[in-house]
């Protein structure tokens, strides 16, 4: 039986969480989803410059899970970029920070409170 997946923190939502080509007839074959936890590790790594090992502390997992999450969304913008499709960010596994100094460090930028659930915007 494997593991429960364990919830990956997350400190920011994505202000916009649909991009691409403006001209596209829009419908399910021209989607990538990617996972908020997936965007937030693209976000540490990327734009923040963290190391894995970093990003792994901050997201409260493994970093060898962090290699996993950042290398699937690596692969999910790449697709979204050379084969033109829209990238939907929404979804996953995953907790929003309680705050800077919470748990939290240099890289959060929370703006809300409380647990998350895929799928779904209740607060619990």
């Amino acid at each position: 039986m494997p593991r429960p997946m364990k919830w990956r923190k997350v400190c920011c939502l994505p202000e916009s969480n649909k991009f691409g080509p403006l001209d596209l007839k829009v419908d399910e074959a021209n989607f990538v989803r990617m996972t908020v936890d997936e965007y937030e590790a693209i976000r540490l790594i990327d734009l923040e410059g963290f190391t894995q090992e970093e990003c792994a502390k901050q997201m409260d997992v493994a970093r060898t899970t962090v290699q996993g999450i950042y290398a699937e969304a690596r692969k999910k913008i790449a697709e979204s970029l050379v084969n033109g499709k829209v990238l939907l960010i929404e979804g996953g596994v995953y907790k929003l920070c309680e705050g800077f100094g919470n748990g939290c460090g240099r890289g959060c930028r929370r703006y809300r409170h409380g647990w998350r659930f895929a799928g779904s915007d209740r607060g619990d």
